[in-house]
């Protein structure tokens, strides 16, 4: 199945690295202009050099809503996918091991800023023709089962959740669909915060720690990878998921079910 997105427009956060950037080079794939956003100046740039023309290197921080909203002001925006998101660099195990101040910048960017960029979006999205437009929310396995690896991580992510069935059912009416798209175990900068800062760091390596956590939480024990996010995102953007909206989505290897 090839999926055309030719003539429209995707805005995605967190575009420099990770799994935002495996969504921004499917969206090019798939034929689609980007607006890359992140607060990474020179990642951004080496993405637009490379995509002859159709990137636009955003760098912005999605917590500082003032000249996030201006920038986006009279854009063009098809598809819309929040992927920033920022970890605590510390561990729970209990929650209390950490500070109430260790929530802050986390609930900022991972929250808030997915909220101000929805926010911000919102005219853009609903100019013009809007029955093929669509909201594309990154949480996380974390948001949830209560992960207590970082716990304010796990309630942004969760929060998160929560906010996509919020705007699928406000923007529904307009034929715009939101959706929440949760990863499990994938190797990028982020899950090695997690090994950086757990008890297990001074004793197992990075790898090692992994592939043991992976065979213990996910029954196909394997790592899920950024450009199964990137088609799942585009399947999402298509006319194939028309009628799909207020749901969560896991590509996870089955660490959550749900009965």
């Amino acid at each position: 199945m090839k999926i055309s997105l030719e003539g429209q427009t995707a805005l995605v956060t967190g575009a420099a690295r990770g799994i935002g950037l495996a969504i921004a080079r499917a969206f090019l794939e798939a034929g689609a202009s980007v607006l890359a956003l992140d607060r990474d100046a020179a990642a951004l740039e080496a993405i637009a050099s490379a995509a002859d023309g159709r990137v636009q290197a955003m760098p912005l921080d999605v917590a500082d809503y003032g000249p996030l909203s201006e920038a986006l002001a009279d854009r063009r925006i098809d598809h819309l996918v929040c992927a920033a998101a920022v970890g605590s660099g510390k561990t729970g195990f209990p929650f209390w091991r950490m500070e109430p101040a260790d929530w802050d910048r986390v609930l900022g960017v991972t929250l808030m800023g997915v909220v101000n960029t929805v926010h911000a979006s919102v005219p853009a999205l609903l100019a013009g023709e809007t029955e093929r437009k669509s909201v594309l929310l990154v949480s996380s396995v974390a948001g949830q089962i209560g992960s207590p690896t970082d716990p304010p991580y796990s309630a942004a992510k969760a929060a998160l959740i929560s906010f996509a069935q919020v705007a699928a059912k406000d923007l529904a009416p307009h034929g715009i669909r939101v959706n929440a798209l949760s990863p499990g175990m994938v190797r990028t900068d982020l899950n090695r915060s997690v090994h950086a800062a757990s008890a297990e760091a001074g004793s197992t390596d990075y790898e090692e720690w992994a592939r043991e956590k992976i065979r213990r939480v996910a029954p196909l024990a394997r790592w899920q990878e950024p450009e199964e996010f990137g088609a799942m995102s585009v399947y999402l953007a298509s006319d194939h998921a028309r009628n799909i909206t207020g749901q969560t989505l896991n590509i996870d290897g089955g660490q959550v079910m749900h009965a």
